[in-house]
């Protein structure tokens, strides 16, 4: 993706306008051909994560077993149906998201907060690595108040893990899921379709506690 440094939120009214028609993202996943906007299977359960770049965090998060579907979208911000381009240029306030639709009973949420955190760098405000701008911010959205719980739980064993190893404090932002635009379909399992495509993903070589 190239390289934008647009690191200031813009307000709501300063959000550009967007559009009432959806992007069109597709129907099916590309790797299992679930769909991508249901019907989901009962029982399963949705979040989103933000960790820089979304093409290489989705398949982070497709490759885990008992995940049924990912996508890829933008999350957080003002900009209704915004496009990628929009997005990039800082005016709609979105973070670059992963939406990850899993079966509680093969996967926890514990397990995915441990790729979310140890995939990326939470510790560098509005950028991920070379990607600097808004929609690289680092955001665990929950959509469960027991989510909400596990996360933020996460989220202090990480920073004393973090701090015990010489680093910075965690600038992720832990927030209840509002409405995920999903982003246009070339994106979507991008580095399945396109496997030499650009991946920042990378964490900082320190595993998430399971415990205090």
């Amino acid at each position: 993706m190239p390289l934008y440094k647009k690191s200031d939120m813009p307000g709501a009214s300063e959000a550009l306008k967007g559009r009432e028609h959806l992007i069109e993202a597709g129907k099916n996943h590309f790797v299992n051909g679930n769909p991508l906007k249901g019907p989901y299977v009962e029982g399963h359960e949705t979040t989103y994560f933000a960790l820089g770049c979304y093409w290489g965090a989705e398949r982070a998060f497709w490759q885990q077993e008992g995940v049924w579907v990912t996508a890829v979208g933008n999350i957080a911000g003002f900009t209704p149906n915004p496009t990628y381009e929009e997005v990039c240029s800082g005016q709609t306030g979105h973070a670059e998201a992963v939406m990850v639709v899993f079966d509680p009973q093969k996967v926890s949420y514990e397990d995915l907060l441990k790729i979310f955190w140890q995939s990326h760098n939470p510790t560098q405000g509005m950028r991920q690595g070379n990607d600097v701008g808004t929609q690289y911010r680092s955001g665990a959205y929950w959509t469960t108040t027991d989510q909400r719980d596990a996360a933020e739980l996460s989220r202090t064993r990480y920073q004393k893990a973090l701090t015990q190893n010489g680093r910075g404090m965690i600038t992720t932002e832990i927030n209840q899921a509002g409405e995920f635009y999903f982003a246009e379909e070339y994106h979507q399992q991008y580095l399945a379709k396109n496997p030499n495509g650009y991946c920042s993903l990378g964490g900082v070589g320190i595993e998430l506690p399971l415990s205090d």
